[in-house]
């Protein structure tokens, strides 16, 4: 399962950078309109226009990073076995099955993954303390 559980961290990490590179593209996109329209317009009426076109472009933004970030962390946080990722990578997978049809694949192998007594014993160990440094 330990393969599995690095599987699920790495695809997390896709998902959520794709998103957070979506909103950022998003962002610079609507940013690139609303100043062509702004420095195009002869006669003033982009007035109104560029910062909604701006705002958009900034919502959109916000909107992917709140929906990307949790899943980049978690599935870093699965990579490295920490605890708290397997709690938080069961709540993103329930909010990933609304993504049809990738995010829904995403959200059952997250699943099964996770909610596996196999894997929640791997999670409920203590961590192995790292070795000291000799000194020569």
């Amino acid at each position: 399962m330990a393969q599995h559980v690095k599987i699920l961290g790495i695809l997390h990490i896709v998902f959520g950078a794709l998103c957070v590179l979506g909103g950022l593209i998003c962002l610079a996109v609507m940013g690139g309109i609303a100043g062509i329209v702004g420095s195009s317009d002869q006669s003033g009426d982009a007035a109104v226009a560029v910062p909604v076109l701006a705002a958009i472009g900034l919502f959109v933004c916000i909107l992917c990073l709140v929906v990307g970030l949790p899943g980049l962390v978690g599935g870093i946080g699965l990579l490295q076995f920490r605890s708290w990722a397997r709690i938080t990578v069961i709540v993103i997978s329930a909010l990933d099955l609304i993504h049809i049809p990738f995010g829904t694949a995403l959200g059952i192998y997250g699943f099964w993954v996770l909610l596996n007594p196999e894997t929640e014993a791997m999670f409920n160990r203590p961590p192995i303390p790292a070795m000291p440094q000799q000194r020569a």
